[in-house]
């Protein structure tokens, strides 16, 4: 991950994207407020330990990207405008809604510009197709719009030459602008798409604060509308992450700490696409009601009946009056071995296709309790394992202060939760990807790889969980063989997130 906050210089006038860069001198410290026991950094300091343990050292998730102000985005935007408006002989107004048109794909704009420049600046909407006739100047003073008689000084027209006057053309152009419409305010006339460069539309707002709320407008639609810009989601920052390559990659603002999906803006997914993801989230959704019953934190212990509530992230259950059993499926934790993770996978009814439509209905809603049950359980222990780092957290503070070692002593058990909870975190988007994953070899494959990195996370959790209560040395400090041994779960499990998304994350 490359974080650059450097100006990128540029002779172009920044002002012509009207956004107030004064609002990003303001304090930035009100975006490090945090959760308390949130692990919002999991991803920091983690990977170079791993990699000095001898783990692969390619990381799936490896993404370059750019943190920048928005006036360093306005200089970056103000040079492609100039050098675009220069090659087409065009205003700048124009020239950016040329830019839009095609996503600021400049190489895209200069092959077809060689190609036939009319018909780039028809399909823009900044010109009339040569197949669309232009209107005549009109004879008449009349208005089209208000039928009113006007002086000819009052009309106004686009290149298209529908004229209309001065009055409607405000008119026209305040109430988009108040329904927050930038780029997009086209012609009046009917079947007209020509659009209204901003120097055509600015003139005609009443008032500084409706041109400023114009000016805000059209920057957001130049920033959305770059294939390399988003906008950080985050409350009110005035961020803009920068790639080369625009992917479904983990980014993070630098100064609010959102992380996000690059491309679809929401929380980071991986090996999950964009589009499964908002599909799963909005069955989710839908059938909230449905899957109610599963919130509760509670289940009875599968020999005894006695109530059981699960109050750490580990799934493997130890209730001291029966057996060790799986919080999941309830079954003895021995039988799930370490070749396979049997509870992950949904086993479907072959012979389903030939029931009744009640049975294809109830064996549907079977399957998406499954993966919602799973989705939200290690949502859940998510949240528990945070409180499990917050607590380690205390305790090294607590042993530094007592002069039993250093931090850095201690520090590799913060890691390992910090890592416990980046590769859970990995395995609760796995459960949406195999729902729609279509059955087949592909499939049983992502099973597996499901399964084993599953089983390993299981494994660092129970390990990350009793690491405090190991026994200590007569100086204090956690014996080699324990501390070996929990490193050694930290590499094997970052091992096996890092494989499952090399084979099924953007494939």
């Amino acid at each position: 991950m490359s974080v650059d906050m450097n100006s990128q210089a540029s002779d172009s006038n920044e002002d012509d994207f009207g956004v107030n860069s004064e609002e990003e001198d303001e304090d930035d410290d009100g975006g490090d407020d945090e959760d308390q026991g949130d692990i919002v950094d999991y991803y920091d300091g983690v990977a170079g330990d791993m990699e000095q343990q001898g783990a692969d050292s390619f990381d799936p998730e490896e993404y370059q990207f750019t943190c920048l102000t928005y006036s360093e985005i306005q200089k970056v935007l103000c040079k492609e405008v100039n050098s675009i408006a220069a090659i087409l002989k065009v205003l700048p107004a124009v020239a950016k809604l040329v830019l839009v048109h095609f996503h600021w794909q400049v190489s895209q704009i200069l092959d077809r510009y060689k190609s036939n420049s009319s018909q780039l600046l028809s399909e823009a909407q900044v010109q009339p197709s040569s197949t669309c006739r232009s209107v005549p100047t009109p004879q008449s003073l009349q208005c089209g719009v208000c039928l009113q008689l006007v002086r000819r000084d009052a009309l106004l027209a686009l290149p298209c030459q529908h004229s209309f006057c001065k009055t409607c053309w405000e008119q026209h152009c305040t109430v988009l602008v108040k329904d927050g419409i930038g780029v997009g305010i086209s012609c009046m006339a009917q079947d007209c798409s020509l659009q209204m460069p901003e120097d055509f539309v600015l003139p005609l707002l009443p008032g500084e604060e409706l041109k400023d709320k114009y000016r805000r407008y059209l920057f957001r639609d130049y920033v959305e509308s770059h294939f390399q810009l988003q906008l950080c989601p985050g409350a009110d920052c005035p961020i803009v992450i920068q790639v080369q390559e625009p992917r479904a990659r983990r980014v993070q603002c630098i100064r609010c700490n959102e992380v996000f999906c690059f491309k679809c803006r929401i929380m980071y997914h991986a090996p999950t696409d964009c589009p499964t993801i908002r599909r799963w989230l909005t069955k989710c959704a839908d059938d909230s009601e449905t899957a109610n019953y599963i919130s509760a934190h509670t289940k009875d212990c599968p020999k005894c009946n006695i109530c059981i509530e699960k109050n750490g992230g580990c799934n493997h259950m130890h209730h001291c009056v029966c057996v060790d059993f799986c919080w999941m499926c309830l079954g003895d934790w021995k039988t799930h071995g370490s070749e396979y993770y049997e509870c992950s996978r949904y086993k479907e009814n072959p012979d389903i296709v030939n029931q009744s439509q009640q049975a294809q209905a109830r064996e549907a809603l079977k399957k998406y309790l499954f993966y919602f049950e799973r989705w939200e359980n290690h949502n859940k222990s998510l949240q528990l394992e945070a409180q499990t780092y917050q607590r380690i957290q205390e305790k090294i503070q607590e042993r530094v202060m007592n002069n039993l070692g250093t931090w850095i002593d201690w520090q590799y058990l913060q890691n390992a939760a910090k890592l416990l909870a980046k590769c859970r975190y990995t395995l609760q988007y796995t459960y949406p990807y195999a729902y729609y994953m279509e059955s087949g070899p592909r499939k049983k494959l992502f099973e597996y790889q499901q399964a084993q990195l599953e089983a390993e996370i299981e494994n660092l959790s129970w390990k990350v969980e009793r690491a405090d209560s190991y026994e200590r040395g007569s100086e204090g400090e956690l014996s080699a063989n324990d501390r070996g041994d929990l490193e050694n779960q930290m590499h094997i499990a970052e091992q096996r997130r890092r494989t499952l998304l090399k084979d099924f994350h953007d494939t």
